[in-house]
């Protein structure tokens, strides 16, 4: 009688096992807003932070991390 329960809580615990398994989605290919997994980074002119390409703000002379940084900047070094 005792085998006959531990082999019903190994097919137990089997069966729980390979359910959990197949819940498990395999991962989703990125929709088209979601920005790439890789993405260049580039270094803030004024602070050297370096951020995603698409958060930088194009300034004269670089990229720069905030506007406060590129106004900074550009006050600092004056167009010729």
């Amino acid at each position: 009688m005792k085998y006959l329960l531990i082999i019903l809580l190994v097919l137990v615990v089997l069966w729980i096992a390979r359910s959990q398994r197949t819940r498990v989605r395999p991962p989703s290919k990125p929709d088209a807003g979601e920005r790439p997994a890789h993405e260049p980074m580039l270094a803030c002119l004024h602070c050297g932070l370096h951020l995603p390409r698409n958060e930088a703000l194009p300034g004269r002379g670089g990229v720069f991390c905030g506007e406060a940084h590129r106004a900074e900047y550009e006050k600092a070094n004056p167009q010729p």
